[in-house]
C-alpha cells in the first residue's frame, strides 16, 4: 500500500505541476481580454495579422487550456461539486466505500468513454485540417479540440489517485492528513 500511495504523491504532484503550468493561461486570458476591449473602444491596433475575430476566438481557445490543464488538480483538492446530505452523517467506512463505488463505476467508465470519443474528434479535426466556421477565424482547431481528451486523461489520473487513497483510507493506512483530501466535507 505503500507503494501505491507514493504513486497517488506522484499522481497528484505532476496534476499539481500541470495546473500550475496551465493557470499561466488565466494571465493570457485577461491579457487577451484587456487587449480585445482596448481594441475595440479604444483604437489600439491589432498586430501580427490578427482581427478581431482572431482575438475574440482566441479567448475561447486559452479559456479551454485553462480548464483542461486545472481540472485534474481541482478534482484532487475536492474543489468539485458534491452532494454530502446523506453522506456526511454516514460512518467514516461508509465514506469511503462510497467514494471507491463512485469513482470505479462513475467517473473512470466515463472518463474512459469520453476519452476515447473525445480523442477521435481530435484526430479528426486533424485529419481534416478543421479550421473555425468564421472565415477570418483562426486555424488549427485540431490544437484547441486536443486539449479535451487531455482534460479527461487528467481527470481519470486524479480519480485513479483519489481512488489509491480511498482504498487506503477503507484500509487505516492513509494518514490522517490526506483523509479531507481523499473525502472532502467535514471530518
Amino acid at each position: 500500500m505503500r507503494a501505491l500511495l507514493r504513486f497517488s504523491a506522484w499522481l497528484d504532484s505532476l496534476l499539481t505541476f500541470i495546473a500550475k503550468a496551465g493557470s499561466w493561461a488565466m494571465v493570457v486570458l485577461m491579457l487577451i481580454v484587456i487587449y480585445d476591449v482596448g481594441s475595440r473602444y479604444f483604437g489600439l491596433p491589432k498586430p501580427f495579422g490578427l482581427n478581431s475575430t482572431m482575438v475574440q476566438e482566441s479567448e475561447y481557445w486559452v479559456h479551454t487550456i485553462l480548464f483542461a490543464l486545472v481540472i485534474g488538480y481541482a478534482y484532487t483538492r475536492q474543489a468539485h461539486v458534491r452532494i454530502d446530505l446523506v453522506r456526511d452523517r454516514l460512518p467514516i467506512r461508509a465514506r469511503y466505500v462510497i467514494e471507491i463505488f463512485g469513482i470505479c463505476v462513475f467517473l473512470l467508465t466515463y472518463v474512459a468513454v469520453a476519452w476515447t470519443y473525445t480523442l477521435r474528434y481530435a484526430m479528426t479535426s486533424f485529419a481534416e485540417h478543421e479550421v473555425s466556421s468564421a472565415t477570418v477565424g483562426l486555424s488549427n482547431l485540431w490544437i484547441l479540440k486536443s486539449f479535451i481528451p487531455l482534460m479527461f486523461l487528467l481527470i481519470g489520473l486524479a480519480g485513479i489517485s483519489q481512488l489509491i487513497k480511498a482504498v487506503a483510507g477503507l484500509m487505516g493506512k492513509l494518514p490522517p492528513e490526506k483523509i479531507s483530501e481523499t473525502l472532502g466535507g467535514d471530518l
